[in-house]
């Protein structure tokens, strides 16, 4: 006669089932713990999937739209400096016809404006890190200013004297950047807007100083009919191209600190959607671990108990001689 086991193959196949369980649970609480994160499938966070991923969404859209606006402060603080250069080249240019009204006197005048035209010129014709034309507005692959030197704003007999205007190939449309939904902030500034009172001024001294014999007839000592020239033709549009440039220096200024002020509100923003992805996405350390202690130790105890119930039989009920 055979003893057999007193496990029954539905006992030991409900055991299996607890193994099975047991061992899942327990290869979950590993991979929590070594990811840190609640899942890795969508089936793991159940009705939170579709608060996981809007959040996500929206941390990744202000996060697009802070590092445009970021570029966007970059140019404007570029923008900021040449704005006062080119902003204290008119004021130059106006102290120094001026002084030369007032002491009658145009010692250095031509060569101090032919120092501000080069700056100023090399200003409108600035690029970016990438090569592009700051002013030139959508068209950035072409210097915005064309004259290369005071000359070539002068009278070339027989033509007239060039609109200043011909000078600029720069179009009006200013670029722009978009620092939230449905807000745009226009950060662009154009050559022309910028130049032409400047550059009109600074034609204006050379066609009367130096364009009619072709040398700098006011070097040295003015006749009252240069300084009233010089008053009339030169200081009013010098004195325009001051404050034209001290208003758009003015206005940059406000541009910049209003990208400021959307760059902080674009990184709360991505801080609070980066923090609800954090609270649906990353697992509670100290339960996860907990829980992990607790599956180990429930996958040993089934383990423990089906390996008895295997080697259990009739014998051990048996009473000893």
């Amino acid at each position: 006669m055979s003893v057999d086991r007193v496990a029954t193959s539905s006992q030991t196949n409900y055991m299996l089932t607890q193994i099975g369980k047991a061992n899942a649970n327990l290869q979950q609480s590993e991979t929590q713990v070594a990811s840190g994160k609640v899942s890795d499938t969508y089936a793991g966070y159940g009705a939170k999937t579709a608060a996981l991923e809007g959040a996500r969404a929206a941390a990744q859209k202000s996060q697009a739209y802070q590092d445009n606006t970021n570029l966007a402060v970059t140019q404007t603080d570029l923008q900021d400096t040449q704005l006062t250069t080119l902003s204290g080249l008119a004021s130059q240019l106006k102290s120094t016809v001026t002084s030369a009204i007032g002491n009658s006197d145009g010692t250095n005048l031509m060569s101090t404006a032919d120092g501000i035209f080069q700056q100023a010129a090399a200003i409108l014709n600035s690029t970016d890190a990438n090569g592009n034309y700051i002013y030139g507005g959508s068209v950035t692959d072409k210097p915005p200013f064309t004259a290369t030197k005071l000359s070539d704003l002068a009278p070339s007999p027989p033509t007239p004297t060039p609109s200043i205007s011909s000078f600029f190939q720069n179009d009006t449309i200013k670029k722009s950047v978009q620092v939230g939904d449905g807000q745009t902030q226009s950060i662009g500034v154009l050559a022309s807007d910028i130049g032409t009172t400047l550059m009109t001024s600074l034609q204006s001294l050379y066609n009367i100083a130096v364009a009619p014999t072709g040398t700098d007839a006011y070097k040295g000592s003015l006749t009252a009919t240069q300084t009233d020239a010089l008053s009339t033709q030169v200081l009013p549009t010098a004195s325009t191209a001051a404050t034209d440039l001290n208003a758009a220096t003015a206005l940059n200024g406000d541009t910049y600190n209003s990208l400021k002020s959307a760059v902080t509100s674009q990184q709360t923003i991505n801080t609070m959607y980066s923090g609800f992805v954090s609270d649906i996405e990353q697992v509670d350390m100290p339960t996860a671990l907990a829980k992990l202690s607790l599956d180990q130790t429930a996958l040993q105890a089934v383990l423990t108990v089906t390996s008895k119930l295997n080697n259990l039989s009739l014998l051990n009920f048996m009473p000893s001689q």
